[in-house]
């Protein structure tokens, strides 16, 4: 799946509070994991999310192998807002 950069991190930031740790917990990953997934990059703390980032407008396209964690974000974000 191709997603710009830009709209990744707007993922993230509509996260309600707490939705990191909610999504770590429910795929058993480290929360630096899905942080890194958003544009974080702390590797050492936690691990590499499958994606690849080309340079491009609005930050350049990410590709990302493995949608879990962006799909499980967009459920707490609708609802969230519902």
């Amino acid at each position: 799946m191709n997603i710009t950069y830009e709209e990744l991190r707007d993922i993230k930031h509509k996260l309600p509070t707490g939705s990191v740790s909610k999504i770590a917990e429910s795929l058993n990953l480290e929360e630096q994991t899905v942080r890194n997934y958003f544009g974080a990059q702390k590797y050492e703390d936690g691990g590499i999310t499958g994606k690849h980032i080309q340079p491009g407008p609005n930050g350049g396209i990410v590709n990302i192998s493995n949608t879990s964690i962006l799909d499980l974000a967009r459920t707490i974000i609708n609802d969230s807002e519902n």
